[in-house]
């Protein structure tokens, strides 16, 4: 599985996916609260990859987490704290402009650390192209934005 148009569409997809996920997320606020709506989310699909991981019998080395740098420890963090700032936002704003903002961020540290190579990645070089088309999203997203 190495067509990059096969990751591309599964990655939309994804991304389909974090459009979706607010807003069932912020329904469920209103019966448990952000917190609650958020600690749910991330159990379910604990529980979820838990399933698939038994079903698969393919659940890695977790002696490595040994090993592991206490940042590459911090991705459930992260994500708690996107998911908890989507419950809380996407009600406020709207799962459009809640959408545009996180996109737009997303590509412009994707661009940074492409650059830079951060985390051990190979580096893409920021060129003209890339440039423009963060500065288009960036103005695609402003006009997606209301007040």
């Amino acid at each position: 599985m190495t067509n990059p148009l096969l990751f591309f569409l599964l990655m939309f997809c994804a991304g389909v996916t974090v459009a979706i996920q607010p807003s069932i997320n912020a329904r469920l606020a209103g019966r448990v609260g952000p917190l609650g709506s958020s600690c749910l989310s991330f159990a379910v699909g604990t529980l979820a990859l838990l399933a698939v991981v038994l079903f698969l019998g393919r659940a890695g080395n977790l002696r490595g987490i040994a090993d592991a740098r206490w940042w590459e420890l911090t991705g459930g963090l992260l994500g708690a704290f996107f998911v908890t700032m989507t419950i809380v936002v996407v009600p406020r704003i709207g799962t459009a402009s809640a959408m545009a903002a996180t996109i737009a961020a997303q590509l412009i540290t994707g661009l940074v650390l492409d650059q830079f190579g951060l985390f051990g990645f190979r580096t893409v070089p920021m060129d003209g192209k890339r440039l423009l088309g963060v500065v288009l999203l960036l103005a695609g997203a402003g006009l997606v934005f209301r007040r």
